[in-house]
């Protein structure tokens, strides 16, 4: 499918040229929002908790901008936003602005239909609200610097240096660990991989049912593993594919050891998420599950009959291979703005993806009920945020303890090199490791067999 999408949005590429369905004036924002009348679509993926959010600000939004309408049409998943936009984009009939991970911005880009940020982020052209009050179309230096550096950094991953998106929920991964069992046994919370092994030989010694660590993403894995070492695994420009490294076949046979060893499993190889290996009541458990921090509540195990949990719930950074080099993943929805004739309408979108990644209240709710993390290092101080942080705690709470650990890690966040065919490298490394860890024979010649394979995979599915 997504290979068929590349070759479609190719011939988008020479259509768009032909047909002029992007406009060269495009770029000209000297003027600012004129106070033009115009309407603007945004396709997402929120569920109705977070479009009551989204409505309640759109409202105050039209306050400052009343000429400005938002139309927003929830489409699926992540997946399917690309999916419709790919199609919608060879006759020149997409969205103002869409939820959007950066492989799909690659393939938008394709046909040159994602608008590059940087002048709209830079301008000083003077916009005045509906009560006459003004202010700068682009973004003051203090907004800039609120941001969290890995977040907004992530906008830039495209190898040509231009800005295409902008952070507006994030999530990251967290190790969740049964907090009971640990103190119970005296064990302390791995910061270290080194440190990992040597927890899970020890749960192991205690629960010889058990499986002490379950960890959902494999790409995640392979991918964050390869940052913390600082080993190749993608690049923006070509050669693309780099992973096939001594550093990373080194720590995928580490993992296989482990995984025959009893220490650990995966989404794939569990067959579920491992949150309900953390959470289970059965003989077989883990005590640690390494998974979403938006994913904190799936990780509590059901409340007993009078309100109590059966133990508590622990959250703390991943670990890492060195403290000199503290790497986590950045997940979680960016928006993209997509070219139009209309340069109001490319302005107009731009000041609706400014007011909701910039306006500290909405940020602060739109993520205590999505369970994301805001992108902006002030919300922390919003005083109804910080009554959410306040409140965290291994049970109740426990979505809060999750973005608080989100919020003290935020330097160590990452994002990888955005092309035409990054998502395909991100689902082989994700396979290769699978298939390393849970291949029969010998493991030299699996794990060489797996990394060759994913290889492969790439490069056909880009050729």
């Amino acid at each position: 499918m997504k290979k068929l999408l590349s070759i479609t949005l190719a011939v988008a590429l020479i259509l768009t040229s032909m047909l002029g369905l992007t406009t060269a004036s495009a770029e000209d924002f000297s003027a600012g929002y004129n106070g033009e009348e115009v309407t603007i679509t945004f396709y997402h993926t929120m569920g109705s908790n977070l479009t009551t959010v989204l409505d309640a600000y759109i409202a105050e939004f039209n306050t400052m901008y009343p000429n400005i309408h938002v139309e927003y049409t929830a489409v699926g998943g992540y997946d399917d936003v690309r999916d419709q936009i790919s199609t919608e984009i060879t006759v020149g009939n997409q969205p103002n602005i869409a939820y959007c991970y950066q492989d799909h911005v690659a393939m938008y880009n394709l046909a040159k239909a994602v608008q590059p940020l940087d002048s709209l982020i830079d301008s000083q052209a003077t916009v005045t609200l509906a009560d006459g009050t003004t202010q700068i179309l682009g973004l003051t230096e203090e907004q800039k610097a609120d941001f969290i550096e890995g977040y907004y950094n992530e906008g830039r991953q495209f190898g040509d240096g231009l800005m295409y998106t902008m952070p507006l929920s994030k999530s990251t991964e967290v190790l969740y660990y049964n907090k009971t069992f640990f103190d119970a046994n005296g064990l302390t919370v791995p910061t270290t991989w080194d440190e990992m092994e040597a927890v899970c030989a020890k749960i192991k010694e205690i629960d010889p049912q058990s499986i002490p660590l379950g960890y959902d993403s494999e790409a995640n894995w392979f991918i964050t593993m390869a940052e913390q070492y600082g080993s190749e695994y993608t690049s923006a420009t070509e050669p693309h594919f780099l992973f096939d490294n001594e550093t990373n076949r080194a720590f995928v046979k580490r993992f296989r050891e482990w995984y025959e060893a009893g220490y650990l499993t995966t989404q794939t190889l569990y067959g579920a998420y491992t949150s309900g290996l953390f959470t289970s009541t059965t003989e077989t458990k883990s005590y640690m599950s390494i998974g979403s921090s938006a994913g904190a509540t799936y990780q509590r195990p059901a409340a007993n009959a009078d309100g109590s949990y059966p133990f508590e719930v622990g959250i703390a950074t991943i670990p890492q291979v060195s403290a000199d080099n503290k790497k986590v993943i950045s997940q979680g929805p960016s928006v993209c703005i997509f070219k139009k004739r209309n340069t109001q309408e490319v302005i107009a979108s731009w000041l609706f993806v400014k007011y909701l990644t910039t306006t500290v209240e909405f940020q602060a709710e739109f993520s205590m009920a999505s369970g994301y993390v805001p992108v902006l290092k002030s919300v922390a101080e919003n005083p109804v945020y910080a009554d959410f942080l306040a409140k965290a705690d291994g049970g109740n709470y426990v979505s809060a303890l999750s973005a608080k650990v989100c919020l003290e890690q935020a330097d160590a966040y990452y994002t990888s090199p955005a092309f035409n065919g990054s998502s395909q490298a991100r689902d082989q490394v994700g396979n290769l490791l699978c298939a390393s860890l849970s291949g029969v024979g010998d493991a030299d010649a699996v794990i060489d067999a797996a990394f060759e394979k994913a290889i492969e995979e790439c490069e056909y599915a880009t050729w």
